[in-house]
């Protein structure tokens, strides 16, 4: 059983009055990913947030990008650590985006170019972010963070990584800013409460961004929101793109539906 544990309270990046629209990417299947094509997009739909991840370049700049390398996404090569900014302006961002399967290619050579953490602050000076860092250990982190107060959009913001370490420094050093559950959090939590000990199944996060399979293992479910809203803590569920699936979680209680179709997700969020 969960024990009685005071609800953390609420912070200003989550909505209150209705789940919230978190565009995967920007709204990957809408636009090139992680670029202003795709937030711009996200923005003009009425996105409550954009996802979004990041990278640190070999001259010390946060490079807004899922991949380690720029070989998907874009018309060039390596890896973005080994790469200078001059270099990662020069490639078209747009190049691989279809929305067709390979049929066309509307993006390409439009000047679509990898965006910085700190520009994309900076042109939605009121758009929650979500940002999710791909690179291990505290550098990064230390430099997401001076993204953040130099914007000074702490409150706008909620940081997450696969990685304890990252995620640990910054509560510690900015405890105001919303964060992610990190992999092991959310699989504590899962094992106290599949032993029986809830009361034991504790958090630090402020939401918990989870798939709802994780392999054959279900992690999103109507108990589990139940008990995590208990210590006020949301559940979002990634990457969701079927209207029916995103009916089903928001009746069991998910508070946000991060996906590459925000039109789909804002229609079913507005009934």
């Amino acid at each position: 059983m969960d024990a009685p544990v005071p609800p953390k309270p609420p912070l200003p990046f989550f909505s209150a009055d209705r789940p919230m629209v978190i565009a995967h990417r920007g709204g990957s299947a809408l636009a090139p990913e992680n670029t202003f094509a795709a937030f711009d997009r996200a923005v003009e739909l009425g996105a409550d947030a954009v996802e979004l991840d990041v990278h640190v370049s070999r001259d010390g700049h946060v490079v807004v990008s899922h991949d380690p390398t720029v070989d998907r996404t874009t018309d060039g090569t390596g890896a973005i650590a080994d790469l200078e900014l001059g270099a990662l302006r020069a490639l078209d961002a747009g190049h691989a985006f279809t929305p067709d399967d390979g049929g066309s290619f509307p993006f390409r050579g439009q000047g679509v170019r990898l965006p910085l953490l700190h520009e994309v602050l900076g042109r939605y000076d009121a758009l929650r972010v979500s940002i999710e860092i791909k690179v291990d250990g505290l550098e990064a982190t230390r430099a997401v963070l001076s993204c953040v107060r130099a914007a000074g959009a702490e409150s706008r913001v909620c940081v997450g990584s696969f990685q304890d370490r990252p995620i640990r420094w910054l509560r510690a050093e900015a405890p105001g800013i919303a964060t992610h559950a990190t992999a092991a959090e959310v699989r504590r939590f899962l094992t106290w409460r599949a032993l029986g000990l809830g009361w034991a199944a504790q958090t630090e996060a402020s939401v918990f961004t989870v798939p709802e399979r994780a392999g054959t293992r279900r992690v999103v479910s109507p108990r589990l929101v139940k008990a995590l809203a208990r210590r006020g803590v949301d559940v979002h569920v990634w990457c969701v793109n079927e209207a029916d699936t995103m009916r089903r979680l928001l009746a069991w209680g998910v508070r946000g539906i991060v996906t590459a179709r925000p039109d789909v997700a804002l229609d079913v969020v507005r009934g």
